[in-house]
């Protein structure tokens, strides 16, 4: 059986993982990332006391592990990103600059209400154009760096 330090281990560290991967603005939020995977840890042991099974414990645990962490707005620079301008650089070059533009893009998303399913709504079609034209138009202004 795994001690309560390794449940949290755990869960940290596929919150991590989450985070780095999606939400880079989140990566160093540390007390966020501990307090998130206790209460995951928490909820999977509560989840197995009460005689779930490992696939429900599992359920619930990621239900509170992710809440509000399924859309995310580095996903969708990355994605504008790989599909509208991955002629114009190298597939190693992708990544760091989707993170060069997160900041550039950050105000276009304060358009729009989100929420963990923004990305199977009507608005979201608009703000992938919104921003395919904002990373356009820095492309133009300042050329690939």
């Amino acid at each position: 059986m795994r001690t309560k330090q390794n449940d949290l281990s755990y869960f940290n560290l596929r919150l991590q993982e989450h985070i780095n991967t999606s939400f880079p603005e989140l990566s160093g939020d540390h007390p966020f990332i501990n307090q998130r995977s206790a209460l995951a840890a928490n909820a999977y042991e509560g989840a197995f006391l009460s005689g779930n099974s490992i696939e429900q414990c599992n359920e619930i645990s990621d239900f509170i592990l992710f809440e509000n962490l399924h859309f995310s707005k580095f996903d969708t620079i990355f994605s504008v990103i790989c599909n509208e301008f991955d002629t114009i650089m190298a597939d190693e070059e992708l990544r760091p600059f989707a993170l060069q533009m997160f900041r550039v893009c950050e105000s276009v998303f304060n358009c729009y209400e989100l929420a963990d399913d923004f990305a199977y709504s009507i608005s979201y079609d608009a703000l992938y154009t919104e921003l395919t034209g904002r990373i356009q138009l820095w492309i133009e202004e300042h050329g690939l760096q």
